[in-house]
């Protein structure tokens, strides 16, 4: 099995790679805006370690969003670009599936544990998510919202991680208290990959041509009393941007 999974839709730029039975390559980095500047060539260079091409490729992996409007349009443009120039299929992975799948990885929680992956949305919002650990795996709840964190809802169980936990410090506080982590989770390649193998096993990959962003919110910008709207919704010592 040879895929590449790319994810630019925050401020990370990241890269993975599995070859045949070589061990996965890696990379990433926190690069804001410079993500254009090295999603390409970080491919590039994964390939050649192993040498390999993109010609040699099963399929591409991609994280759709919800994320950074220029950072998700990223990766689904260099993802169309590669597969039509390629004809490989592509293996669309949400942003909070693959969140989920890292904090199932990495915490040793009950089976059937359920958590919240909340992820900053900017613009006073989060994007969030509910998930059930089944096994090795997080079980979708519902579909991805997009709300300020006060509409979160806290059932008093559920566990809940993700970097809105750090852009919203002065409510998270009072709020899902004994039973936060990791408030640096963002989507990684890694997960992106590791999901994607397991959907390419069974068939679940698409065309490039059906290839599109998640983007959840339809407004790429607000108006000023848009602004000022969410900036009274939400929790004090937040700067929107």
């Amino acid at each position: 099995m040879r895929i590449l999974a790319i994810d630019t839709s925050t401020s990370w730029c990241s890269v993975a790679l599995c070859f045949d039975d070589q061990p996965i390559v890696h990379r990433h980095e926190q690069l804001g805006s410079k993500a254009s500047q090295h999603l390409l060539p970080w491919c590039s260079e994964l390939l050649q370690q192993l040498g390999a091409g993109f010609k040699d490729l099963d399929a591409l992996a991609v994280g759709v969003g919800p994320g950074a409007f220029t950072g998700v349009r990223l990766s689904v443009a260099v993802a169309q670009g590669l597969s039509i120039g390629s004809q490989f299929p592509v293996i669309p992975v949400t942003s909070l599936d693959a969140m989920a799948l890292q904090f199932v990885e990495h915490y040793q929680t009950p089976q059937n544990t359920t958590f919240t992956m909340a992820l900053d949305a900017r613009m006073g919002e989060v994007y969030w998510a509910r998930y059930q650990r089944k096994q090795t795996q997080p079980n979708p709840l519902h579909p991805i919202q997009l709300t300020v964190p006060a509409e979160i809802p806290d059932n008093g169980e559920d566990l809940i991680a993700g970097n809105a936990l750090a852009e919203y410090t002065d409510y998270f506080a009072n709020h899902f208290v004994g039973r936060q982590f990791d408030a640096q989770l963002v989507p990684n390649a890694l997960s992106i990959l590791e999901l994607a193998k397991d959907r390419y096993q069974v068939g679940q990959v698409i065309s490039v041509e059906r290839l599109e962003p998640l983007y959840i919110r339809n407004k790429v910008a607000l108006t000023t009393q848009e602004r000022n709207d969410a900036a009274s919704r939400a929790p004090t010592g937040h700067l929107l941007g």
